[in-house]
């Protein structure tokens, strides 16, 4: 009889399958990441431009419940220690994205990650312009219809006012910011939001894309960064409580932010990614 050596509990003997995930882990590969990554851009790119508002309308309401959340949350810590309360705050904000990846929507600044398909040349550049510029102004819809909503609720009401009173602070830290602030923070914060995208994109099921946003996502808010389309909700709310700062340095902020976002996603990720995966 020939000795054989011992398999653990669900050990096989077979040989590992070439291109797998070496470390063991249930995930899918950085390159085939790249691969899912590119083939959702494309199906991106190809989507009508009605259903593509349409989710987009929806994203800029998913992520203004997120901000809602983090204005709920973070009103009343202002006794407690910075850090934990940003992280505390940077939870709550993390509901947008959620809503997004795990119910289906279009947001902007995620869509960065479509450069990955243009650059190899299976989405045109005004396929890649229509959806930009399709998302972003139905972000902006949604983002608005949301302040309209929660203002006529009346939410900011609660607490005898000091949830409205966060708002405002919110705001006008923001507006504060100056243009070299914002388009930096800009940056930093979508490098962190398309690596949540991208580590979306290695999970298998629903737990591990909610994990994968989770981390990223509260990093970028307890760190202060800036992000566009939370932006859009953000700032309006808080002026039309009174903040101080006008329409046009609202304007700006939302320019510069949105430049900034594009610049840390579709060039720190997506381009840096692809020369990776698929350069060769």
């Amino acid at each position: 009889m020939t000795d054989r050596p011992q398999r653990g509990p669900g050990e096989t003997g077979a040989a590992p399958v070439p291109g797998g995930n070496p470390t063991g882990i249930d995930a899918y590969t950085p390159r085939e990441i790249a691969r899912r990554m590119h083939e959702a851009g494309v199906a991106k790119a190809e989507l009508a431009i009605g259903p593509l508002f349409m989710l987009g309308t929806v994203a800029g309401v998913f992520l203004s419940f997120g901000a809602l959340f983090f204005t709920v949350v973070m009103t009343g810590v202002a006794d407690e220690p910075f850090g934990p309360a940003r992280l505390l705050g940077g939870v709550a904000f993390s509901l947008g994205l959620v809503l997004v990846v795990v119910g289906g929507a279009e947001v902007f600044t995620g869509n960065a990650m479509i450069v990955m398909a243009f650059v190899d040349r299976r989405v045109t550049l005004r396929a890649l312009l229509r959806n930009w510029v399709v998302v972003y102004t139905a972000n902006l819809v949604g983002a608005l219809a949301m302040v309209a909503l929660v203002l006529a609720a009346g939410t900011y009401s609660l607490d005898g006012g000091a949830v409205g009173a966060t708002a405002i602070r919110i705001a006008e830290g923001k507006l504060a910011l100056s243009p070299l602030e914002t388009f930096a923070r800009a940056i930093l914060c979508n490098a962190l939001v398309c690596l949540a995208v991208w580590l979306t994109f290695a999970a298998r099921d629903v737990t591990g894309k909610i994990l994968a946003i989770t981390f990223p996502i509260t990093a970028f808010v307890t760190m202060g960064f800036e992000h566009s389309i939370a932006n859009m909700f953000l700032i309006p709310a808080g002026l039309a409580l009174g903040a101080e700062g006008s329409v046009g340095t609202a304007i700006l902020q939302l320019l510069i932010a949105t430049v900034g976002n594009m610049i840390g996603g579709a060039g720190g990720v997506a381009l840096v990614y692809r020369a990776i995966y698929r350069g060769g």
